[in-house]
């Protein structure tokens, strides 16, 4: 049976105590997390105070009193954690400043993190990707890699090509329907894949017209993105090929949120996309 994780992004100012709280009430399997900020400096990493998406984010290595609160929510909730976000690579930084990270990623119980690639030099992010491959490997972690449309990374050959490159056994590949549509990937191109790359995905839909600039892509990507089955995205094409993969429901959406409050909208979330799939 299919296991279906709410992602932070949905409501990414919801901290992630109460954030397994709504998955439960909503009927989620798991959580996807986002409580990896990016790092940056060398001998003192610090958090970037802002994220990409224009909230605060959670520090969880400074924040000991939530890391008991989320151990005590997920006991109680029954809810597993299954990933997290976003271990970034980027010009100037080194993902050796996640080691802090990603101890209590581990210590949570967390299997899986993500990272994308915000840098044009190939040679700099496929070491880097490898580094954090290796360091993620020594707290039994695996790091999937999201292609994003506007990122260095944007597609599924590129990330495809990164991951062959680096040949670590932790490695894997998240596909995020958006991008997925909006870099205009063929469903054939999965055909020539591992499986075992593919862990978790993120699902939502979209309208057919894709933005012709970026500044437009991240904004609906951030604020209008829609249910599986109201736009144009074949949820099931995607999923005969990655039967697998745990289906992430990632659906900010900034009206319907407002409107809705975040446990109705959850719920929403998940029985729209169950009954994409006919499991209603």
């Amino acid at each position: 049976m299919a296991k279906y994780s709410l992602v932070h992004l949905t409501n990414a100012v919801c901290n992630p105590v109460d954030m397994l709280y709504v998955a439960a009430e909503a009927g989620f399997d798991c959580v996807s997390y986002r409580v990896i900020p990016t790092r940056t400096g060398e001998t003192a990493p610090e958090a970037v105070s802002v994220s990409k998406v224009g909230q605060t984010v959670f520090d969880l290595v400074k924040d000991r009193e939530m890391v008991a609160k989320i151990k005590h929510a997920a006991q109680e909730t029954g809810v597993m954690l299954n990933d997290t976000e976003n271990a970034r690579i980027f010009d100037g930084g080194d993902v050796k400043n996640y080691e802090a990270d990603l101890e209590v990623v581990a210590e949570l119980g967390i299997k899986h993190i993500l990272t994308n690639i915000w840098s044009h030099h190939r040679s700099f992010y496929t070491d880097q990707y490898g580094c954090l491959c290796d360091l993620a490997k020594q707290f039994d972690i695996s790091v999937n890699l999201e292609f994003v449309t506007w990122a260095g990374v944007r597609d599924l050959k590129d990330a495809a090509d990164l991951l062959r490159a680096v040949n670590c056994d932790n490695m894997g590949i998240v596909v995020d329907t958006l991008h997925f549509y909006r870099s205009r990937v063929d469903f054939s191109e999965l055909d020539k894949l591992p499986q075992q790359w593919f862990r978790y995905t993120h699902l939502c839909d979209c309208p057919a017209e894709i933005p012709s600039n970026t500044d437009e892509l991240i904004r609906t990507g951030l604020e209008e993105r829609l249910f599986p089955g109201e736009g144009c995205f074949d949820f099931k094409l995607l999923m005969s090929k990655i039967p697998n993969a745990v289906r992430g429901i990632e659906v900010p959406n900034k009206l319907r949120l407002a409107d809705m409050g975040y446990a109705k909208y959850a719920t929403a979330a998940l029985r729209a996309t169950k009954n994409y799939f006919g499991e209603f």
